[in-house]
């Protein structure tokens, strides 16, 4: 179990944002943003800070257990995009209502977590993502 003060740690170090999607607790109309392991429990992820990033419950059950995808454009096996590890904007860019992968990590994390969805890009129509 993830005790309070690290949670709250998550919570201020990502800003209160999705550090997959970017979308705001303020901006996410239905559920309190998650803590998330980037390295699952199963895969022998722990409850450090190290391995949790905060996520909406939209990208958090896209994610699930996943530790890779398929890159869209090469077919190529392609490790997700790693918040504790990497930086958005050398994988992702926004354009519009839409996110954009600029790497392989970056299209596949999109496809797995779905950022793109209809509802999402709805969602990001009406809100600032800076």
């Amino acid at each position: 179990m993830i005790d309070r003060a690290t949670r709250e740690f998550v919570r201020r170090r990502a800003d209160n944002r999705c550090e997959y999607c970017l979308i705001h607790q303020n901006d996410e109309p239905f559920f309190r943003l998650q803590i998330e392991h980037v390295i699952a429990r199963q895969h022998g992820g722990s409850h450090v800070p190290d391995n949790l990033a905060l996520a909406c419950l939209h990208c958090n059950a896209h994610k699930g257990a996943n530790l890779t995808g398929i890159d869209p454009e090469t077919g190529d096996i392609t490790p997700l995009f790693n918040p504790r590890t990497e930086t958005w904007a050398e994988h992702f860019s926004v354009e519009g209502e839409w996110i954009v992968g600029l790497s392989a990590t970056g299209r596949a994390t999109i496809r797995v977590l779905a950022m793109n969805d209809r509802r999402r890009r709805e969602l990001r129509q009406t809100i600032d993502l800076a």
